[in-house]
């Protein structure tokens, strides 16, 4: 079965025949940009950087779902070609562990009578108010499921009461702008609980801070964000909808929008608890984070140690009560995407992911 490939490596993608290769480095050598980009291209140099041994990474075709980049990479366009028939999704972290972007290759799926279907949804208001809400009901629903399993945990209690309140005037919100700032009450109670939930005094938990984050916390939440924003974008791919037309988030350009209203479902049921469960289990530390004047980042042992948990999470499966057959979390991605398809064609009306199983 296809899977992602993560590659914190610095090195050279490349591709030959059927296979993607991976040409690592050497730490121990000095390279420069300069030096590594004259190597797209020139197999002469395939096997060695001033004299250094390249050891090649095979990675076969048909094995790959998707690539996340980390490290600094090489490629040529016919890498990326190579990709694009392949319809493999490539995403790019920068030094820092943020989210830079993802080549999308061109889309294999088109619906021109689903576009028209996203389209309407979108520019009626009834319609887009409609689907905006499901999206902040799953949300806010999962939000509330997590804090509820830590009831015995004093003081929370007062954030549960502030969310079910908040969650009773979803449904009268009539414009996007004031269900955004339904669901912002809703975000700030939950956060403002987890120091509850979070044994670890390191990680407390002042405010939610994104460009940059400002402590260990909040840089955890981010990349677990953007690990989660990229799957679902993946798995957008992979059916016939148009990742550029959203309900909740505005369209923008250079965005993906609809892979945010989708996240926001997952969210608490995938990075929030995988956050609290490398915290309270001791897994990640102090050790793990590198701090600069109001600005925090995850070191690359500590990012390493994220999205091992997290492939593994999105590998594990639960017993789907509907289909009545094990579905892992990734395939849970993809079947609200196929529930909005529904919906946005008329044949069911569209019911967020509401955990279940814990």
């Amino acid at each position: 079965m296809a899977r992602p490939y993560y590659i914190f490596s610095s090195g050279i993608l490349r591709r030959k025949d059927n296979t993607l290769y991976f040409e690592p480095f050497d730490t121990k050598q000095d390279v420069m940009d300069d030096d590594i980009l004259c190597l797209a291209g020139y197999p002469e140099l395939e096997n060695e950087v001033d004299g250094c041994d390249i050891k090649r990474k095979p990675i076969p075709v048909e094995d790959v779902d998707s690539i996340y980049i980390f490290g600094d990479m090489t490629f040529n366009t016919r890498f990326l070609n190579f990709l694009n028939q392949n319809n493999i999704v490539l995403h790019v972290f920068n030094y820092y562990g943020f989210y830079s972007g993802s080549f999308y290759p061109r889309e294999f799926l088109n619906s021109g009578r689903l576009i028209v279907k996203q389209v309407e949804n979108y520019i009626f208001d009834d319609l887009r108010i409609f689907l905006a809400r499901k999206f902040v009901e799953g949300a806010s629903y999962n939000m509330l499921r997590n804090l509820k399993t830590y009831t015995s945990s004093e003081g929370l209690n007062i954030y549960i009461e502030a969310i079910e309140s908040e969650r009773t005037k979803i449904e009268s919100c009539t414009n996007i702008h004031d269900l955004m700032a339904c669901e912002g009450h809703i975000r700030n109670a939950y956060y403002n609980a987890w120091d509850f939930i979070i044994d670890d005094e390191f990680f407390g938990f002042d405010r939610r801070t994104k460009q940059p984050p400002e402590n260990a916390i909040n840089a955890l939440i981010s990349f677990g964000n953007s690990m989660l924003y990229t799957t679902v974008l993946s798995e957008i791919y992979k059916t016939q909808l148009n990742p550029t037309i959203s309900y909740l988030h505005e369209p923008s350009d250079r965005r993906f929008s609809l892979a945010l209203d989708i996240a926001e479902i997952f969210k608490p049921v995938i990075v929030d608890r995988l956050i609290f469960k490398i915290i309270n289990r001791g897994q990640i530390s102090k050790e793990h984070f590198i701090s600069e004047l109001n600005f925090c980042y995850l070191s690359e042992d500590g990012r390493k140690l994220f999205v091992k948990e997290f492939d593994e999470l999105m590998r594990s499966s639960i017993r789907h009560k509907k289909l009545n057959r094990n579905v892992s979390y990734r395939g849970l991605i993809r079947l609200e995407c196929y529930k909005l398809i529904k919906h946005l064609f008329g044949d069911e009306v569209y019911n967020p992911l509401k955990v279940w199983w814990y």
